[in-house]
């Protein structure tokens, strides 16, 4: 996430903490309060086995992440390793599909928070007062984002507070209501009838259950804001994922024994299973108030993720405008309030259109830009380990290319979950920013800029060397 300061006084850095609890409200997100029922449609007790297989593989791309982050201390995560390694169209495009998973999450954000109040404030089924109350919400946003950006960090810490306890509680105290009658069956009969079966409902739990580690991505966009970034974020990286692998795992166990086949069938499967659990232990008015406890936590998180997403996007094509070059100048102007006036519009408007497709499909079109990250980046490290190109700081990958092989490997999977209507959309974006791109006048300040930063850095690391 980027947090960006008044220009006129030094931002205080960021510490390992404060990362640590910006990475946890990145990747604990809307997912995890509503895809726990799609996720058990296909695999039942087994999606907690899948959910563990998923992170591990993810943590595998995290761990590249850790190495490329450790050997740059600039903001801009996956277009800028990039950039570096696979040259500026490289980065641009990579930038382009950063700010369009941006959008993304936005609209997915969105779609989720009118999810969850659809479940139980029956006006919003109503396709005009869910629509206007979409786009009311983007507008919101964008205002804010104009006048009151200094809001920015308060709704952040209040987000994160709100998620990380609405979980633990969920988990505490649904731990003392579960039947192990609920743990049956273990795997979906469809799913046993072959391999193929197998693999197909393997295969469509396993791009619900990436989107809830999704986020991590982002948190070395704002590099430039933290101490010892080189450091820093590898540990945080780390220490994130295996905190909400934890979170997650138990998380999906509970619910599967509040539930059983009942979670399938639930909107918010984390309310209705500890309120159906409540009620039938403790009676009815103690379920419904557990069941407000959870909407009220998960509506407060979601709508911290989609003020997050809709501060950072906008921010960060103005960044590639004003810091890089490889945007027109005017799509990084700021008003008086040193606001990205331009970047909020051009965001806005692309996640209002999203905003208009199902929560589904939007996860994929997430998972699909987070694909098209990972791939570059994977590529950059073992291009880098080779070539022993900007070497590492604090951090070292074992095993030299293992890691990104399997990392790699993983990634291509996901090609193979997508839908048409998801490829053509990224094959789409991608053509379009390509033909872009050559329209774009290069400054060459920007350039020049770029190869004294690579000698200072070259310089820098044979001072450390020798």
């Amino acid at each position: 996430m980027v947090i960006i300061s008044n220009q006129k006084s030094v931002p205080k850095k960021l510490s390992f903490i404060s990362i640590y609890f910006l990475g946890i409200n990145g990747v604990i997100g809307s997912g995890t309060f509503l895809l726990p029922s799609v996720i058990y449609r296909y695999m039942n007790l087994s999606a907690v086995a899948v959910l563990l297989c998923t992170a591990i593989t993810v943590s595998l791309i995290a761990l590249c992440y850790a190495d490329l982050s450790s050997r740059f201390t600039g903001s801009g995560a996956a277009w800028l390793y990039s950039y570096h390694a696979f040259g500026r169209f490289t980065g641009y495009e990579l930038g382009i599909f950063t700010w369009f998973l941006g959008c993304c999450t936005l609209s997915a954000e969105i779609v989720a928070l009118l999810t969850t109040l659809k479940s139980f404030l029956p006006i919003f089924n109503r396709p005009l007062i869910y629509g206007v109350a979409a786009f009311g919400l983007i507008v919101l946003f964008a205002v804010i984002n104009f006048f009151g950006r200094g809001l920015v960090k308060l709704v952040n810490n209040v987000s994160a507070a709100a998620k990380i306890l609405t979980l633990i509680i969920f988990i505490v105290v649904g731990v003392f209501f579960i039947h192990k009658a609920n743990f049956s069956p273990v795997i979906p009969q469809a799913a046993l009838k072959g391999p193929m079966p197998f693999i197909h409902h393997f295969g469509e739990a396993f791009t619900p259950i990436f989107y809830l580690f999704t986020g991590f991505s982002f948190l070395p966009i704002a590099a430039k804001q933290m101490k010892n970034p080189e450091k820093n974020i590898p540990r945080v990286l780390i220490a994130v994922m295996v905190s909400v692998t934890i979170l997650d795992a138990l998380m999906m166990t509970i619910a599967v024994g509040l539930s059983g086949t009942k979670l399938g069938g639930y909107s918010t499967p984390l309310a209705n299973a500890l309120g159906g659990a409540l009620a039938k232990g403790l009676g009815t008015t103690i379920g419904k108030w557990g069941y407000a406890f959870i909407i009220f936590g998960m509506l407060v998180s979601i709508f911290g993720v989609a003020f997050s997403a809709s501060f950072n996007t906008p921010s960060l094509i103005a960044s590639m405008a004003n810091e890089h070059g490889m945007l027109p100048k005017f799509i990084g102007k700021k008003n008086k309030h040193d606001a990205p006036w331009v970047g909020i519009l051009l965001t806005s408007i692309l996640s209002a259109l999203f905003a208009t497709q199902s929560y589904l499909f939007l996860v994929s079109c997430t998972v699909l830009a987070s694909f098209i990250q990972y791939v570059p980046s994977i590529l950059a490290v073992i291009k880098f380990e080779h070539s022993n190109e900007y070497p590492t700081h604090g951090f070292k990958l074992p095993g030299k290319y293992l890691i990104p092989i399997f990392a790699l490997l993983v990634s291509c999977y996901m090609v193979t979950n997508f839908t048409a209507k998801t490829l053509l959309v990224g094959t789409v974006i991608a053509i379009l920013a390509a033909a872009a791109y050559f329209f774009i006048k290069k400054d060459r300040s920007y350039e020049e800029k770029h190869m004294k930063w690579l000698d200072d850095l070259r310089l820098k690391d044979e001072k450390k060397n020798s």
